[in-house]
């Protein structure tokens, strides 16, 4: 099982229903570089959307998922890692209106970054 699928179903146990919120390509590039992303947006959305612990997948093309936090207000909003590292705002803002913010470790050995660096070395 993949880090992003144990990820997501710790994410799951939070609330009545999942909404994953990624990146657009555009938005990928424009934080990681020019050869980002590895997959495009429609099919990572479609292999997400496709996994049973996620109810929807939005799309945004901002640096952060902000402006899909605030206008779906959620209870939970759960972030792998350091909630401290790349925030944007996103823990204050849930606050607000009463909500929580959630930390799920991240399973070390799946970012795409590592795979990469994986199979350039291969």
């Amino acid at each position: 099982m993949s880090g992003t699928s144990r990820f997501l179903e710790q994410a799951r146990r939070f609330g009545d229903r999942l909404i994953v919120a990624i990146n657009s390509d555009a938005s990928v590039r424009s934080l990681k570089g020019p050869s980002r992303p590895i997959v495009g947006e429609t099919d990572r959305a479609r292999v997400l959307a496709a996994l049973a612990a996620v109810d929807a997948v939005v799309v945004f093309g901002e640096p952060t998922p902000l402006e899909v936090i605030v206008a779906t207000r959620p209870d939970v909003i759960v972030k792998g890692g350091d909630l401290r590292r790349g925030d944007g705002g996103r823990a204050s803002e849930v606050q607000t209106w009463g909500g929580q913010v959630k930390i799920v470790p991240l399973v070390e050995g799946y970012s795409t970054t590592r795979l990469i660096a994986k199979r350039a070395s291969e």
